[in-house]
Formats: C-alpha cells, structure tokens, sequence
C-alpha cells in the first residue's frame, strides 16, 4: 500500500520519539547500524518532499547516499533563505528564529510538531543535568518566551521548568534588559527556604551578573543540589568568555561544586542538544551525532581540529544533516568545542546576553 506523506511523516516520527522515550526511561544505545538505517530513511524522506533541499543534493550529485556520513549537510546560514520543510511552513507548531544576527534577516526552524522536539530535549535535559532525579526551582536569564515566542532557548526552559521543575519559574530578561536585582532578591528568598535552584544562563549573561555580585562582595551559596547551566557561545563582538575563568567564578560566587555547573550546546537549527558537565567535553543523546570535517567535509581523524557538522534525527521535518561554523575536536570522550570560525558572522544565543543593558 502507498504511504501518503501524512502517514509516512507520522510513521517515522512514531519511531523516533519511541527510541527517544527508550532511552530516556532506560538508556537502550541506538546502535550504529540503526542509526545509518533510520538517517538514510529520514534523508530519504525528507529528498522526496524537502524541495528546496533536494535541488541543493541533486546540485551535489548526492541523492543515495550509502551511509549516514554521505548525507549531504546544508550550510546552517541556508535557513535565511528559504523555509527548509517537509511540509506547508503555515502549518508548523513551532517556529524558531537565530537571535544576534547583525547580517541580514534571522534563520528560521519550521518544525511540523512539538511532539519530537519535546521528546529531544526533555530526555536529554532529564538525562544529562538532573541524572539524580532532582526536581528544582528555575532562575532563568535567558528570553522570557512571553516576550519571544521564537526563541528556542525560552521555548526549551519555560518546557523544562514545567515538566521537570517545582514552584515557580523565574524569567529575568524583560524588555531586553537583564534584571540583576530581581536575579539577586528571588536567589536570596531561595536559599532562605533553603530550596535548590537551577539557574539557566548564557555566558555573557552570567558575566554580568558575576561582574554585579563581584563588585558588592556579593556571595549566594546555592543550596545543596542546585546546579547552573550556562548555554551559548563563549565568544562575542565585544568580549571574549574564557570557561575555566567563569567556571572559577561561578564557584567562588555560588559555592557549587564543579559537577553541578552544566554546559548546553544547541543551535536554532537543532532539534537536540549537546550537554558537558564540569568543564570535560560534550556528550550528546544517541540520535544526534557529529562528524568534524575539513574543507572537503571530509572526516578528520581524532584530535584534529574541524568544523562540526551535524546529523540529528529530530530534525524529521527540516533537514536532517547541518553543517555549523562552529569549529570542535573529536576524543575518546566526546566532543570539545572550540568556539566558532572566526570569519564567521555573529550570531547565537551567547549574543542575547552581550547585548542587553543591564538596569
């Protein structure tokens, strides 16, 4: 019997939440014979109804890959240009946009369900940062979704809080300020109930509020079993965030354990994330893997440093495979992220932050 493109898309992402929701519960691996099957028909699907991706493969010469490292990746920059979908763009449930742009007009992510990205993120999330089951109270400095809608960074927070936290969430970017004194006076009330918090921040936005407490001699021990995320790039147009010295900061300012300090490395045009806890290299949930490539976007061996190029099978209704102009290194132990080329335009979450002026 011939599929129509609605049963064959909700065939595909029956599957791919069901092996994210196996993980999730059990850690199942998805092996790597599986993951090449499930990529090339993903691939597959997406050369049969993606149009302006398939003219971009057939200008390549590479319709039929034989494993999922020939799939061909389009250029993050390509979700300026044109709405890289499956399906109508007017019927998609969430719609993401690139912030910190200073070029031209924003990207945008056209996701057919909010189903497959809610399985992503809340199975890495829950995985990666709260392995210990803890439930806690989120101080997000990062965009309240209120305000916009298409960040995918409120969207992931304001979900996670909802479903994985307790008591109320804070948001402290509003208006396009960062409200420090808010940040500081709820951080307070918190460690008076002696309630572990999480706090959600980019770097820059961190460097400002550790700036603030700096200077006033300011020091808020967190509450046993409270962590602190930091999402986003370490380099800006102005300043440049050395993570060894913000980490040193956060724990001498918070007096968390180096553990409890997490690290999210996510784009627009993802649909999964990449966690790091500690400072150590990134690890990241089965579906989503990573090739460093030279030039050629040919792999490059172990050690060696390239450009990231990603293969995420969340991203069922876009494009499967992105290439980044972020620049990394592949161990034994995962991934280590460099930052991104530095020819590269500004853009990301880490410049949210960096442009915000602080009340």
């Amino acid at each position: 019997m011939t599929m129509t493109y609605r049963s064959e898309a909700q065939a595909l992402d029956a599957e791919i939440v069901g092996m994210m929701k196996r993980w999730h519960q059990t850690g199942e691996p998805l092996h790597d014979r599986a993951f090449d099957d499930l990529a090339r028909r993903v691939f597959d699907h997406q050369l049969r109804y993606n149009q302006p991706y398939r003219r971009y493969c057939e200008r390549l010469g590479v319709t039929s890959p034989r494993w999922w490292q020939e799939i061909p990746a389009v250029p993050a920059a390509a979700f300026k240009e044109a709405a890289l979908t499956t399906f109508n763009p007017e019927r998609a449930e969430l719609i993401f946009e690139t912030s910190g742009t200073t070029r031209g007009l924003p990207g945008r992510h056209y996701m057919e369900n909010s189903a497959t990205y809610d399985a992503a993120l809340l199975a890495g999330f829950d995985r990666f940062v709260l392995s210990d089951g803890a439930r806690l109270r989120y101080f997000n400095l990062v965009p309240d979704p209120a305000e916009r809608a298409n960040s995918s960074l409120g969207y992931m927070m304001a979900r996670v809080a909802e479903l994985l936290g307790k008591d109320r969430t804070g948001w402290y970017v509003r208006g396009g300020e960062l409200l420090i004194e808010e940040v500081i006076t709820d951080l307070n009330a918190a460690l008076s109930e002696n309630h572990p918090v999480c706090i959600a921040a980019t770097a820059f936005a961190l460097v400002d509020l550790l700036d603030v407490m700096e200077t006033r001699n300011c020091k808020l021990a967190l509450p046993r079993g409270s962590r602190l995320m930091e999402t986003g790039g370490f380099k800006g147009r102005a300043r440049a965030v050395d993570r060894n010295e913000l980490y040193a900061r956060i724990r001498d300012r918070f007096a968390v354990p180096n553990d409890a300090i997490v690290s999210e490395y996510g784009m627009t045009e993802l649909s999964s994330q990449y966690y790091a806890a500690g400072g150590g290299p990134y690890s990241a949930p089965p579906w989503l893997r990573t090739r460093v490539v030279g030039p050629e976007r040919a792999t490059v061996p172990n050690g060696a440093t390239g450009a990231l190029l990603h293969v995420d099978l969340a991203n069922r209704s876009s494009c499967v495979a992105i290439q980044t102009e972020d620049l990394g290194i592949m161990t034994d132990d995962g991934l280590v992220l460099i930052g991104r080329d530095p020819d590269a335009a500004p853009r990301g979450c880490s410049l949210d932050a960096e442009e915000l002026l602080r009340r």
